[in-house]
């Protein structure tokens, strides 16, 4: 039985593998071109994963030592060759890493870390640096023998072990539990017949003249019967790193929240009970003449806000992509969406989106018509293709840039296109559909009359102030999610697996309230100020979350990545401004909607003369 091993420079479209977007051809390794490449998903390819056929090759059972698989020559005497060289010492300077699969399993580097623990790793680097300064980077610190200075030493070759069970009773015999390696580097003596021997491959910073890299590998098979074939990943997930401190802060974290939360939903039921009851017990008019409040704007808290259009449409946008987070997130907790099934995260979020074209339509369309509002054709065009034609603007931008920098992260034409008829043959037919709903029916009935003059607003304090209000309205959902954002955030960008979805599902859940709180909170002070522009008040307090998840990302970048390269800077605040353009309206619609409950439920129970 014979195990295809498909190897492949993921990059997942992260800046960290793509410091100057090339792709796996420009660096020279060991290529085999007379095999088919697998077929990708659309959430792979979205992600920028591009799986190779791999010429490592290996017969289940049959141990192989110091195997040659090719060798590469260069002379930097010749311009191609000393650009090769070049791009390799600069892969290895910037830590790029070989990401390798055998049976859907990732090749793990297991080494030791901190406190006697084994980290696995779902890659291993292309090589490592030792400066000027005599100090070795990244992975050189694990053998003393990389101790030239400015100097790179090449991970030429790699020891193989693949961990198996027998099954009993099925014809395929056994099964792949676990596939571990170990970098390691050989200047051969002899590299056309390669032994393993030697010191290590190293490259000088300023050599010059002819040189040859001899690659090669050794296979070795364990029987192991302790590993169930459904927690084969377990070994990989329980080390990833700092996995203690993120549980015991995600607790600490949700318990914070949930503090705070039940602080704020009790002061809002105890000081609404008595305004309604105060105001419930009034006998004249002058008693109310006298009170000052919420209820003294009842005539103007539904009357339409200015830009009712715009609101509309992001409300409508903000319901799909709510909508679809949840579904997505749902399914990732009950194991559908596993690292094990490679872009099925992504494949469901794009799926789902398209498919939830008519909430987004009837959502729009019915708080347009509540707004008197009577251009539906805009209204549905603008759903249509707002929000989403930024998005996707944005993207192809992107794209092009990944294109002209000959990445393989780019998307293929072929794909766009696919794209572009999923949006405009399912999903702008869907938002048509529900928008044809949403206006059909009748204007969403208020339990109070809008006054035909406005009202005039007094003059407001600082603290009851838009401006000031909407900043402090996203500090505490940011607070619940930061901590899980920075997880969100090395998984995309430094290819670290993300798997804890139940947490995630939990924090979601909690934003979702904690948006909700905040902005009833804010909202019923500015209500009792006697201001009623409550709508876009209500959707920028809980949206303005994105400007605090824009800033940290800014302070990501600076802190934690190491790009170089105008490019690469574009390719991540591009990625990270469509982020927050989906967190923004998310947030926002979340917010609106609360406030929405809220005002309409006060109004309701309380008597208006």
């Amino acid at each position: 039985m014979f195990i295809w091993l498909w190897a492949g420079l993921v990059l997942w479209g992260t800046l960290r593998a793509c410091s100057s977007c090339y792709g796996l051809a420009w660096f020279d390794f060991c290529a085999i071109d007379s095999e088919k490449r697998p077929s990708e998903n659309l959430g792979q390819v979205l992600f920028g994963e591009r799986i190779e056929p791999s010429p490592y090759k290996f017969e289940f059972k049959k141990k192989v030592d110091c195997k040659p698989v090719c060798t590469k020559s260069y002379n930097t005497n010749k311009p191609e060759d000393k650009a090769h060289l070049d791009f390799l010492k600069k892969g290895m300077l910037l830590n790029y890493q070989h990401h390798w699969i055998v049976d859907n399993m990732p090749v793990t580097w297991c080494y030791d870390v901190e406190d006697g623990q084994k980290f696995c790793n779902p890659g291993f680097p292309i090589g490592c640096y030792v400066t000027e300064a005599g100090r070795p980077k990244d992975a050189c610190v694990v053998n003393s023998d990389f101790k030239d200075k400015d100097t790179f030493y090449v991970f030429n070759h790699v020891d193989i072990t693949i961990h198996y069970h027998v099954v009993e009773n099925e014809a395929a015999g056994a099964r792949l539990v676990a596939a571990k390696m170990e970098p390691k580097s050989y200047k051969h003596t002899k590299v056309e017949a390669p032994d393993c021997a030697g010191g290590p491959m190293y490259l000088n910073n300023k050599f010059s003249g002819e040189l040859k890299i001899g690659y090669t590998y050794s296979v070795q098979f364990v029987e192991d019967t302790h590993i169930r074939w459904a927690s084969r990943w377990d070994y990989i997930l329980e080390s990833m790193p700092h996995t203690n401190i993120q549980w015991f802060s995600i607790m600490n974290s949700l318990v914070i929240v949930l503090f705070l939360s039940g602080m704020v939903a009790m002061i809002m039921l105890r000081t609404l009970h008595k305004d309604i009851a105060r105001y419930n017990q009034m006998d004249s008019v002058e008693d109310a003449q006298e009170e000052f409040g919420w209820k003294l704007v009842h005539g103007d808290v539904f009357r339409p806000p200015r830009k009712g259009m715009l609101l509309s449409v992001f409300l409508g946008s903000g319901t799909q992509i709510f909508i679809m987070m949840f579904v997505t997130l749902f399914f990732a907790c009950l194991g559908f969406l596993s690292p094990a099934n490679r872009g099925a995260l992504m494949t469901c979020a794009v799926v789902l989106w398209v498919l939830l074209g008519t909430p987004a339509g009837y959502v729009a369309a019915r708080f347009y018509k509540s707004f008197g509002g009577e251009k539906w054709k805009t209204n549905v065009l603008l759903t249509c293709f707002l929000c989403p034609g930024v998005v996707f603007a944005d993207f192809f931008v992107m794209n092009l840039i990944l294109w002209g920098e000959g990445s393989s992260a780019a998307m293929p034409f072929g794909t766009l296109v696919a794209i572009l008829a999923l949006w405009f043959c399912i999903s702008v037919p869907l938002t048509f559909i529900g928008a044809y709903f949403g206006f059909k029916k009748t204007g969403i009935e208020h339990p109070v009359r809008t006054n035909q003059i406005p009202r005039q607003i007094p003059e407001q304090s600082f603290y009851t102030r838009s401006l000031p209000g909407i900043v402090m309205g996203g500090i505490l959902p940011f607070g619940c999610i930061f901590i899980q954002l920075f997880f969100i955030l090395n998984s995309i960008w430094s290819h670290q697996m993300y798997y804890m979805f139940g947490f995630l599902f939990l924090v979601f859940i909690i934003l979702v309230i904690t948006c909700s709180e905040a902005t009833i909170l804010l909202c019923y002070f500015h209500l009792c100020a006697e201001d009623y522009h409550w709508q876009w008040r209500s959707f920028l307090t809980s949206g303005f979350t994105a400007v605090y998840f824009l800033v940290y990302a800014i302070h990501y970048f600076f802190s934690k990545l190491q790009i170089t390269g105008l490019a690469s800077t574009i390719l991540y605040f591009g990625y990270t401004m469509i982020m927050a353009l989906i967190f923004f309206l998310f947030t926002g619609t979340i917010g609106f909607f609360a406030c929405f409950w809220f005002v309409t439920k006060i109004y309701s129970v309380v008597k208006v003369d």
